[in-house]
């Protein structure tokens, strides 16, 4: 097993949290693992929460209104509004939280994701801009390199699961 890439910064002066992550995936695989819900909603929420997508809409001006859900029920809603997508190398939101009718909490923060290849290896760089660095250090304090390097760690299993799958039906 090779040893993929996980790094995850905070730069407070700058606000932004920068993440990079390697999987033994191809582009498209993981290109669809963050694009389509009823992906998402298996590896977004760390366990023991769970994900549930009410809508996506992946497209420019569309949006991903989902909510993390606790063992107890809770829900922990949150929206993302794609502001840029160019296919299979980028794709960009702004992201805030919201309660069920989505009413904006504001402040948000604005997610630029960029997505590489070589040699079946797909590189995913995250920078995530906060609007405050209040938000960001409350994101911070919540847990939020830790719940995210659980679901990463998760989406490395899941895409495992999927490339398993993808080969065997192209072997029949």
């Amino acid at each position: 097993m090779n040893h993929l890439l996980f790094d995850f910064t905070v730069d407070k002066t700058a606000k932004t949290v920068y993440i990079s992550k390697e999987f033994d995936a191809p582009l498209a695989l993981v290109w669809e693992a963050f694009t389509k819900p009823e992906i998402l909603d298996q590896w977004t929420a760390p366990a023991p929460f769970v994900a549930r997508t009410k809508y996506m809409n992946f497209e420019v001006g569309g949006k991903r209104f989902y909510a993390m859900v606790s063992p107890e029920g809770h829900e922990s809603w949150q929206i993302q509004e794609y502001t840029s997508i160019s296919p299979k190398t980028n794709f960009k939101y702004f992201s805030v939280f919201a309660d069920k009718d989505e009413t904006r909490h504001l402040p948000g923060s604005n997610w630029d994701l960029n997505f590489t290849e070589q040699n079946e290896i797909t590189k995913v760089s995250i920078t995530i801009y906060n609007e405050s660095l209040e938000r960001m250090e409350k994101m911070i304090e919540m847990g939020f390199k830790e719940g995210f390097t659980i679901t990463l760690k998760d989406l490395t299993e899941l895409l495992a699961t999927l490339k398993n799958k993808t080969t065997k039906s192209h072997n029949i």
